[in-house]
Order: C-alpha cells, then sequence, then structure tokens
C-alpha cells in the first residue's frame, strides 16, 4: 500500500475551494495512489497543488483530510495537522482514517481526539481503495440534492449519523438506547461535550451525567 504522509509544514489553506458537483478536487500529493485510481472513472477528480493541509474537497463547504496507517505510526504529527485546519478553516472537515491491523492500536485514541476534542466526523476506512469508495458515495450524496449540502444540513447524512452513534456508544456506561437518547437531545457532538451535568440529567439520569459530564472533561 502506497502511504502518503502529510508535510507538517505545509500552510493551512484557508476559505473554500470552488468544487462542480459531481467533482473532487484533490492534492496533486495523491497523483497515482490507490485513492486516486479508485475515484477516479466514478467521478471528476482533479488534482492540484496549494491545497494546504486539505486532501480532497468534495463541495464548496466540506473537505476530506486523510490520515494513513503511516501517520498513526509516525506519531503525533497528523494531530498538529487537524488541530491547525480546525482553528483556521471554517469548512465541514471530514477525517478519514486508515484502521488496519498496524493501526488499529492506536484507532480508540485517534477517535476520541477527532470527534471528541476537536468535534470532526471521523469514518474509518481499511484501505485506500475503500476509502475511494466511500468518497465516491459521499459526494453522489451531495449530487442528489444541489439546492441544499448535506453536510450543513441539520440532519447528517445517515453514513455520518453511523459515526456519531458509534463513537457516543463509546463513552463509560453508554450503550445504544442511551447513545440514541442522547443524540435526539442534543443535535451533534458539539453540544453534547459542552453540556451540564444538570442537562445531561434529564436525559440518562443524575449517575449517568455525572460520569459523561466527567469523560468529557477529561478529554478536553
Amino acid at each position: 500500500m502506497r502511504s502518503v504522509m502529510a508535510n507538517e509544514g505545509t500552510p493551512v489553506r484557508l476559505g473554500a475551494v470552488s468544487v462542480p458537483y459531481g467533482h473532487v478536487i484533490g492534492h496533486e500529493k495523491w497523483k497515482g495512489s490507490l485513492v486516486a485510481q479508485g475515484i477516479q472513472g466514478k467521478v471528476k477528480l482533479i488534482l492540484e497543488d496549494g491545497l494546504g493541509v486539505v486532501d480532497f474537497h468534495l463541495s464548496n463547504r466540506s473537505c476530506v483530510l486523510y490520515i494513513s496507517e503511516a501517520d498513526l505510526v509516525a506519531g503525533n504529527g497528523f494531530k498538529r495537522r487537524l488541530v491547525r485546519f480546525r482553528n483556521a478553516c471554517n469548512l465541514q472537515g471530514i477525517v478519514i482514517v486508515e484502521k488496519t491491523q498496524i493501526s488499529g492500536q492506536y484507532f480508540p485514541a485517534v477517535q476520541k481526539f477527532v470527534v471528541l476534542e476537536l468535534g470532526m466526523t471521523l469514518l474509518p476506512v481499511a484501505s485506500q481503495e475503500e476509502a475511494a469508495q466511500l468518497i465516491i458515495q459521499l459526494v453522489q450524496e451531495q449530487t442528489k440534492d444541489q439546492a441544499s449540502n448535506p453536510f450543513l444540513a441539520k440532519k447528517c447524512p445517515q453514513l455520518l449519523e453511523a459515526s456519531v452513534f458509534q463513537t457516543v456508544q463509546q463513552i463509560p456506561g453508554v450503550g445504544k438506547t442511551k447513545a440514541l437518547l442522547l443524540l435526539e437531545r442534543f443535535q451533534n457532538l458539539h453540544q453534547l461535550c459542552n453540556a451540564s451535568v444538570q442537562e445531561l440529567e434529564q436525559v440518562v439520569g443524575h449517575a449517568l451525567a455525572q460520569q459523561i459530564h466527567a469523560f468529557f472533561a477529561q478529554a478536553k
């Protein structure tokens, strides 16, 4: 598997990139990669230099940051890249992470960091080929309704909801039922992360509310 590691010194490109519907604009560094080969032919892939820390722009307001197996094994450089993106950009960032036999041990910590601390969407893949299929699916979801960007809608696409739902279940003491109740009450993970004990206990009771609040406080 070819790995494409991000340069930590790469500048953050501010603002949206104009992307026609049904197209993906990718960073030039992905030229010849398996993910680029997988995307091309299904949707139109345009490779450009100067995209900063973003790997793929899917629409005018949403983009993908790709964390490879090599990035995870190499250390915390990818975390600094994500933080720089989160602090500098107002785009909808979707983080795709390679979860393999080698990188699987790092995944729980990465999931907690990306979703709970940064409030970004995380989608795991087993390979670049699977990542290509996922990116194609995301683009096709956007193309279905050109009038409104599904990533900016109040209700996220089912694909992203599944990732959030799975993440909430990782909180100690929270199973499927309580995760559903929490996500019905709090529209996103950012709201859930910043909820008070009083707000949480209206949904799950006092004891678990304290436990959830402590969990998020520890993550901050």
